[in-house]
């Protein structure tokens, strides 16, 4: 059964780009948005309310607050003028759930195929994968805290899925 320290929330909403592209559209990309982009499969990179976060080779996610999209779409374009690349806004698409606490990779287990041993799966390492039959994004952001990029479809059914898992209701 999870702690009374154990909580789960949806966050606020935020602008979010997939990017793809090469080295140089990756260094460029890094430089307008203010965060490297990873070159380590897995890792995710944050300064202050922006992350990027490693989707697959020469593919990334980035985080950046709500009202943030079109300055961000403007920069990265410009950086970009001439060098292959794709960005996507993908904000409407998604929304984020927080999970932390002690129990909190015992509840993310229960959905999750991926080892989530602290060892396996360390602090700063996202990686896709599926929770309860839906495709996510899962950061972990530190030792007890998760945040999870969900299709915003399928929000209220991984949200249920964990809600009922801290009661106990799934085993």
């Amino acid at each position: 059964m999870p702690e009374i320290r154990d909580s789960l929330r949806m966050l606020d909403a935020a602008a979010r780009f997939v990017i793809q592209g090469g080295p140089s559209a990756r260094a460029a990309a890094g430089q307008a948005f203010g965060v490297a982009l990873p070159e380590i499969a897995c890792r995710a990179n944050s300064e202050g309310p922006r992350s990027v976060l490693w989707l697959g080779p020469d593919e990334w996610l980035l985080l950046a607050p709500e009202g943030a999209a079109e300055r961000v779409a403007a920069q990265i374009e410009i950086a970009l003028s001439g060098i292959a690349h794709s960005l996507v806004d993908v904000s409407d698409r998604q929304v984020a759930i927080e999970l932390r606490g002690p129990a909190a990779r015992d509840i993310l287990s229960h959905g999750c195929p991926l080892d989530l041993d602290p060892e396996e799966f360390t602090a700063g390492m996202c990686t896709r994968t599926i929770f309860a039959k839906a495709e996510v994004v899962l950061w972990r952001r530190s030792a007890e805290e998760y945040h999870l990029e969900v299709g915003r479809s399928f929000s209220g059914y991984v949200l249920g899925w964990m809600q009922e898992t801290m009661r106990g209701g799934l085993s």
